[in-house]
């Protein structure tokens, strides 16, 4: 019998994130992330529903920030860069025969 996993709002978020920022086919992400290509369709579907705003984090802010938004933005920095982390590591995993590049 498996155990089933729990993942959290934040790394269902930034699941969605990196699919939507790298371009990758959803069933690449899927692997390098170690879930089934479903778990991120549904989450894809939740974050980005027609009927509520996205829960995903903006962008960039085209206006001077004030200091609330700024401490906002820099959680987000340091968000993004653990995502970025967590896909360089995921890349160093890689055995060379197994890049497709």
């Amino acid at each position: 019998m498996t155990t089933r996993r729990f993942f959290t709002d934040e790394f269902k978020q930034e699941a969605v994130a990196l699919l939507e920022s790298s371009g990758r086919p959803l069933e690449h992400i899927a692997k390098e992330l170690g879930i089934q290509p479903s778990m991120l369709r549904n989450w894809r579907r939740r974050v980005t529903r027609p009927e509520g705003p996205p829960q995903l984090p903006n962008k960039q802010a085209a206006a001077p920030l004030a200091a609330g938004d700024q401490l906002a933005e820099i959680a987000r920095l340091k968000r993004e860069l653990e995502r970025v982390r967590m896909e360089r590591d995921i890349l160093k995993k890689q055995s060379p025969s197994s890049r497709s590049r």
